[in-house]
Order: structure tokens, then C-alpha cells, then sequence
């Protein structure tokens, strides 16, 4: 970065240095002796003072011009580029009653509960089928059975994140959490993002971009059955979405268990897209088609901030002018 000074126009007092220096010079000169030839003092040698004696001026000179930089107030620049980002906020509201045991894909021996954690973790932390990851959002996890839960409020730093959404363990069928409390998992999850903004403000010293804003919030159901615990009907918490601001994707996932028309209902009410995955290879896709429809936007800001440098040019000048001042009266002092 070029050199930079605080105020430059005292640098046009540069020139004044040795002109100030030769005008003291002359006004010191002392008085000398004549003799009637040259002849007389041939032999003589000057001494090593003599011959420092031109050292003052130049001592002098260089101590004005550091010091005129030095007033000039030389600062050091460093830049920096900070990146802000206006994301979304997204909580992922996951089916774990039993029937998520099952396989998704008869030719694969994978259940649909684990395909649904390993898509979940890959759309966070990004994969090399398409997924980017999302790095720069505020994501959160909701489980229900016949209750719903919190299992991890809207955070940015996605590593613990990961392990909870492995952890979803399934509501046996004999267990008091036996069920599908869809609209029950759909009213938490709206509640965690109606009060985003004000949880993110209460993080905001903590967060490494405090300039992060809120672009959308959406709520990405994925269920296979239909809803049969309706304290809070599905369509009941869609509408409340709607009235937020929220959007649902909704996914129905697996052999059709699940209420087709219900889950586009809901999605319909919000302004979201509902959609069927049958096997594996279309909930990646599904995955990958709300990652392109819910972008984060970047952007980059340069600054730049200065650091004073004029402290040891005004300790290199006082150095040099105080060497003249004492050479001076010293061992380079000259008397009539």
C-alpha cells in the first residue's frame, strides 16, 4: 500500500530544511585570521575536528527533515475485507415416529430416518453433488412423534448441529410418544423463527458478523405419515406461518403413507413447494432444489485503517538535532 500521511502539505516545508540549516551555518560563522601568505600556514594539517566540522549542517539538515515527516504524521494502512451476509433462517422439522424405520429404497438397505439425517447434514455442510453447504444461515432442528421438541435452536455454528441431527432417535409404538403431531412440529418450529431476529440480537456480541440480516425464514417439513394428534392442526399452523412470513417446504417421503393433499395445503398456504420423494436419489434432488431456491446473498466490504508511524521519525530527528547540538558544544565547538 502506497505510503500515506495525515496531513501531507507540511512535506512542502521540505525543501526549507537545508535552506534553514545554511542560513544558521552562515549566521555563526566566526571571525577569522588573515595572514600575508599562504606560504606561512602551508604545512599545516587540519586536525580530525576540522574535518568533522561539515558533519553539523548535514546533522542538522537530516534532523529538520525528519521531523518535518514526522509532523507530516506518517500512517501505516491496512486493509481489510469483511464479508456480511444476508441469509435465511431455516428449521428443519423432522418426523421420528416409527414408521421412519423403514427402508425408502427397496434396493438400498438404508431407512428413511437415516437418508434423512445424512441429506440433512450434506445441505448444511455441503456435498460434491450440487450442494454447496450453508455456512452463512441460521439453522435449527425441531423433532416430533406425538410431542414435539426442540432439539436445536437456530445457530450458526453448525458443527454441533451435525451430531444432534445423528442423535434423532424414533418414538417406539408402545412409548408415550407414539404418533405424528405434524402441525404440533410446524407451530414450534414458527415460533423459533418469529423470534429470530430478537435472538440473534441478543447473540449479536458473539456472532463474527454482527451485520448478519434475516433474508427469508422457511421451514423444511419432512414427514411419511399423516397427521393423527391435532392439538395444533397442520393447516391451523400454516396459516400462523403465513401470517409470519414463514415458508414451508414440505416433503412426503417413502411409499405414500403420508397426506398428499394435507402436505400441499401446506405448502400452498405459505408460499413454499410441496414435493414426493420415493427413493433416495429424488429427496437429494429435492435437497438440491430448495438450496437453489432459498439463496444467501454475500457481500464484501473493503476498509481500511491507519496506524500513526511518526513516532520513530520524531525519535530518529530529536536524535540527529540533539548530536548537533552537543557535538556542537563540544568536542566540535569552535572559538574565535
Amino acid at each position: 500500500m502506497m505510503p500515506h500521511f495525515a496531513t501531507p502539505w507540511l512535506l512542502l516545508l521540505l525543501p526549507l530544511a537545508p535552506l534553514l540549516a545554511w542560513l544558521s551555518c552562515w549566521r555563526g560563522r566566526r571571525p577569522s585570521l588573515r595572514f600575508s601568505s599562504r606560504a606561512l600556514v602551508a604545512d599545516v594539517r587540519p586536525s580530525w575536528r576540522m574535518r568533522l566540522l561539515p558533519a553539523l549542517p548535514i546533522l542538522r539538515t537530516a534532523g529538520l527533515l525528519l521531523l518535518i515527516v514526522a509532523l507530516a504524521r506518517p500512517q501505516k494502512g491496512i486493509g481489510e475485507v469483511r464479508t456480511t451476509a444476508d441469509g435465511i433462517a431455516l428449521m428443519f422439522v423432522v418426523d421420528r415416529s416409527w414408521s421412519m424405520n423403514q427402508q425408502l429404497d427397496p434396493r438400498r438397505a438404508t431407512t428413511r430416518i437415516d437418508v434423512v439425517k445424512r441429506l440433512c447434514r450434506e445441505f448444511i455442510e455441503g456435498n460434491d453433488r450440487g450442494l454447496q453447504g450453508r455456512p452463512n444461515d441460521l439453522i435449527g432442528l425441531v423433532t416430533f412423534g406425538r410431542f414435539a421438541e426442540t432439539v436445536c435452536p437456530l445457530v450458526r455454528i453448525h458443527e454441533t448441529l451435525g451430531d444432534l441431527i445423528d442423535s434423532i432417535q424414533l418414538a417406539h409404538p408402545q412409548s408415550v410418544d407414539a404418533g405424528t403431531a405434524i402441525g404440533e412440529g410446524i407451530a414450534l418450529a414458527a415460533a423459533r423463527l418469529k423470534d429470530a431476529e430478537s435472538e440473534l440480537a441478543q447473540r449479536e456480541k458473539d456472532e463474527t458478523d454482527p451485520d448478519f440480516k434475516i433474508k427469508s425464514k422457511v421451514i423444511v417439513l419432512l414427514t411419511d405419515g399423516d397427521e393423527n394428534v391435532t392439538e395444533i392442526a397442520a393447516p391451523q399452523a400454516a396459516r400462523l406461518c403465513a401470517e409470519w412470513g414463514i415458508k414451508i417446504y414440505a416433503v412426503g417421503i417413502g411409499g405414500g403413507g403420508f397426506n398428499e393433499q394435507l402436505l400441499n395445503r401446506i405448502a400452498e398456504t405459505t408460499g413454499g413447494v410441496y414435493r414426493s420423494a420415493g427413493d433416495e436419489q429424488t429427496l437429494d434432488d429435492i435437497y438440491r432444489e430448495i438450496d437453489r431456491l432459498e439463496k444467501t446473498e454475500i457481500h464484501s466490504k473493503e476498509y481500511t485503517s491507519y496506524e500513526e508511524q511518526f513516532v520513530p521519525w520524531t525519535l530518529a530527528a530529536g536524535c540527529l538535532l540533539l548530536a548537533e547540538l552537543l557535538l556542537s558544544a563540544t568536542l566540535l565547538r569552535r572559538v574565535p
